[in-house]
């Protein structure tokens, strides 16, 4: 009998700096529901890759995420 296993497969991501932490990044929405529905990271606007658990709401929306939005929808 097969058995049907999905692996994680482990992502470290590593930034410049940590200033990307400080921040509330902006996603696609269907690559936020992709994490949620696989675990697969998500890329932000500005570029950070990251497996988003924070409460978004505790921080400050990233200035480069913002930026690239603004110049999307101006």
């Amino acid at each position: 009998m097969a058995s049907d296993l999905l692996e994680k497969e482990k992502v470290e991501q590593t930034t410049d700096s940590g200033d990307h932490d400080k921040f509330a990044h902006y996603v696609r929405k269907s690559d936020q529901d992709e994490y949620w529905l696989t675990g697969k990271p998500v890329r932000a606007l500005c570029g950070k890759v990251w497996a988003p658990t924070s409460d978004p709401q505790r921080f400050t929306v990233c200035p480069s995420c913002k930026d690239v939005w603004e110049q999307m929808n101006p």
